[in-house]
C-alpha cells in the first residue's frame, strides 16, 4: 500500500489519491519535532514534508508526487493528454500552484507567524506580492472557465486550490469573488470532503473548513 508522509502539502496527494480511489495510508510527520523522528528521516533525509513510499519508490516533492500517481494510476480525467489544446494550461497551473503560489505563501507564512517581528520585512512583502502577481493568472484563466483546464476538474485545481486554502487558513489571503466561487467547485467534491476528514486530525489547518 502507498505510503502518504506528512499531511500540509500532502494535502494535495491525499485529496488527489481520493479522487483516483487507490488505497494508501498517511502517516503524520511533526516537523516541528523532526529530528526526533527517524523513521521519517529515513525516508527522506531533509526532513520536509510531504514524501510518497510506493515499495521502494520514494519520492518528496508534492507535484512530481502527482504526476507519478497520475501515469502509475491512469489514464484520468484528472491529468490532460498531451494532444489536448489544454495540455499546456493544465502543465502551467499544475506547477503554478506550488512554485507561484504556495512556496511564497509559505513564505509569508513563515515570516509573520514565526518571525512576526518580522512580519513586514522586505522578503516577506516581496513574497505576498508575488503570491498575488501569481494569483492574477488564475484569476484571469478562471474568468470563463470553470477549472483550470477548462471545463474538467484536474490535479491543476488540486495544486492551486490548496495553496489558495493555504493563504486562506493563515490568515494571509482574502479571496476574491472569482477565487471564492472557484472554492466552493472544487472543496464540495466528495473526494476532498474525504481527504479532508483523513488529513483533519493530524494538523490543525484541516481541522475547520474555509469562510469563502
Amino acid at each position: 500500500m502507498l505510503t502518504v508522509y506528512g499531511e500540509g502539502r500532502g494535502f494535495r496527494v491525499v485529496w488527489l489519491l481520493e479522487e483516483l480511489g487507490v488505497a494508501y495510508r498517511l502517516r503524520p510527520v511533526d516537523l516541528l519535532a523532526v529530528e526526533n523522528d527517524p523513521d521519517f528521516l529515513a525516508i527522506n533525509p531533509a526532513g520536509f514534508i510531504p514524501a510518497l513510499q510506493d515499495g521502494e519508490m520514494i519520492m518528496v516533492e508534492s507535484i512530481a508526487i502527482l504526476e507519478y500517481l497520475l501515469a502509475r494510476h491512469g489514464p484520468s480525467p484528472l491529468a490532460v493528454a498531451p494532444d489536448d489544446p489544454a495540455f499546456g494550461a493544465y502543465l502551467q497551473f499544475l506547477h503554478l500552484g506550488e512554485a507561484g503560489l504556495a512556496g511564497p505563501m509559505n513564505a509569508v507564512f513563515v515570516g509573520r507567524a514565526l518571525a512576526p517581528a518580522e512580519r513586514n520585512a522586505r522578503v516577506t512583502n516581496w513574497a505576498l506580492q508575488t503570491f498575488h502577481s501569481r494569483l492574477g493568472l488564475v484569476i484571469q484563466r478562471l474568468a470563463n472557465r470553470p477549472s483550470l483546464a477548462g471545463d474538467q476538474f484536474t490535479a491543476a485545481d488540486i495544486s492551486v486550490s490548496y495553496a489558495l486554502l493555504l493563504g486562506l487558513r493563515t490568515g494571509n489571503y482574502t479571496p476574491g469573488s472569482v477565487e471564492r466561487a472557484y472554492l466552493a467547485r472544487t472543496t464540495t467534491r466528495p473526494a476532498y470532503a474525504r481527504a479532508m476528514e483523513t488529513c483533519k486530525a493530524t494538523k490543525a489547518w484541516a481541522e475547520r473548513s474555509p469562510t469563502l
